[in-house]
């Protein structure tokens, strides 16, 4: 089979949380498929070492900020971003958060930020960019979901219920948009090694769990998160709609 169906060149992406982790994994791998990268997050300072250092390796990188909680302002950057500079062909919904404590203790503001963070910033910018790709006939939507989309741990119930809700609502995405072109496929990380983890990859008792847990014994590592990503975001995948692929070391797999 032709790698071709795999190459992006031609293709803008926009990563939403790409100033680190998976994120700027994702933005480092769809670059090397020969994609233009959209890098997205909140802080400008980040943003602009990332950015930087994808250009350093000869990537053409663009700048977007934004707050994925805020549909106008959302709506107002992809629009403009739109017209000035021009499509873009690939949307990585991957901005995300957690907050870990019991659910009978769990406080009503944290349990807000993360559905507006995890669940409404994926509406937010999935529907400012579908509009534009509807238009054209033509777009790759890839939502971040989780291991959490099928499973639950203690301490972070809302967050289960999150990325749970991100699965359903691709496959309402992918229900209503795949008629005009589009395709919409939720990738679902299991543990890996990343800020949003810190305190687990810390914790010696939890990675010695985590390694029994999952048929591979081991924690993945962001890079090996992005062939499937390519994989979503290609000619590859085009008829692919509104299913979520694990690449969680087989932990799903298995009791």
């Amino acid at each position: 089979m032709s790698t071709s169906l795999f190459d992006l060149s031609g293709k803008r992406a926009l990563i939403t949380g790409s100033s680190q982790g998976i994120g700027n994994a994702l933005a480092v791998g769809l670059s090397a498929a020969g994609a233009e990268i959209v890098v997205n997050g909140r802080d400008p300072d980040k943003l602009a070492r990332a950015a930087a250092a994808l250009r350093e390796t000869g990537v053409t990188a663009h700048e977007l900020a934004f707050d994925v909680t805020d549909h106008e302002g959302v709506r107002a950057a992809v629009d403009r971003f739109e017209a000035e500079t021009g499509p873009i062909d690939i949307l990585i919904n991957n901005a995300g958060i957690q907050q870990r404590a019991p659910l009978e203790e769990f406080p009503a503001d944290g349990f807000e930020r993360l559905m507006q963070t995890n669940i409404a910033g994926v509406f937010h910018v999935g529907q400012a960019c579908a509009r534009h790709m509807i238009a054209r006939g033509a777009g790759k939507i890839v939502n971040i979901c989780s291991v959490q989309t099928a499973l639950a741990r203690p301490g972070i119930a809302p967050y289960t219920a999150t990325k749970g809700a991100v699965a359903n609502l691709t496959k309402g995405m992918a229900t209503d948009w795949a008629r005009h072109g589009l395709q919409i496929n939720g990738l679902a990380p299991g543990y890996f090694a990343t800020p949003l983890n810190q305190a687990l990859v810390d914790d010696a008792d939890f990675s010695a769990w985590l390694a029994k847990r999952t048929p591979a014994g081991r924690w993945g590592e962001t890079h090996e998160l992005v062939g499937a990503a390519i994989f979503l975001s290609s000619q590859a995948s085009s008829f692919v709609n509104g299913t979520t692929l694990f690449v969680d070391g087989g932990m799903t797999a298995c009791v």
